[in-house]
């Protein structure tokens, strides 16, 4: 982590001289910050790092002979305390994942502001991990769990879908109170409630609707029992 009293400490890697001048230029207007080295490749950046040690690599991710992703990678197993910050115009997913697994602490995308550049510098040296907001907004998509699967019946508790369930498949009311360690007057009334709320008259309604809807799949073919609601 660097102190306030010295400025960060940036090498950039890129193999385009025009982009290079660019970024240390636009570096060099920024307050407390310091740009100490520049590489073309990702062999020239691991060089580089060892000899001027800086805070924070800007990394590109397409360079020549070795590309920005491998050298996060050996920059990071070899010089663990320098923060790597990749600088790219690309923002697909398989590259944004590829260069978080290989190390980078943020991710950035070229043409961002410069009060964007300059925060996420000091944030990445500080031992944060910082994303551009087009950026993590499509990794935290990719990240959302897929949605459950509606539930049916959802004006039934839990109980009384596995009553239901259990009723689909053609069981009594005294082999449903076994199994679910009920007794069998409970079981009577979790159906009348059942009856009630899906608006049927009687149990082979409650079973020829349930089976509509995925329950009791395992019935036998034959009719259903009539032991009593």
């Amino acid at each position: 982590m660097t102190s306030a009293a010295r400025p960060i400490r940036v090498l950039i890697a890129d193999d385009h001289p025009v982009v290079r001048r660019g970024m240390c230029a636009l570096l060099a207007s920024l307050d407390g910050v310091e740009v100490v080295a520049e590489a073309a490749t990702g062999e020239e950046a691991l060089r580089e790092a060892q000899l001027s040690r800086p805070d924070v690599v800007l990394m590109d991710i397409r360079m020549p002979a070795m590309d920005g992703v491998e050298a996060t990678r050996r920059l990071r197993a070899s010089l663990p305390d320098v923060a790597v910050l990749v600088v790219t115009m690309f923002e697909d997913d398989e590259t944004v994942v590829s260069a978080m697994r290989a190390g980078a602490r943020g991710y950035l995308l070229k043409g961002a502001q410069q009060e964007d550049i300059l925060t996420t510098l000091r944030a990445v040296a500080a031992g944060q991990f910082v994303m551009g907001q087009s950026v993590a907004a499509r990794l935290l998509g990719r990240l959302d769990p897929a949605p459950a699967p509606p539930v049916c019946f959802p004006e039934l508790t839990v109980r009384e879908r596995e009553v239901l369930d259990r009723v689909a498949r053609g069981h009594s009311n005294a082999r449903v109170a076994a199994d679910l360690s009920l007794a069998a007057k409970t079981v009577a009334n979790h159906l009348s409630a059942i009856f009630l709320k899906l608006g049927v008259n009687g149990r082979t309604e409650a079973v020829i609707l349930a089976r509509e809807q995925g329950l009791g799949e395992d019935a036998a073919k034959g009719g259903t029992r009539s032991d009593g609601p």
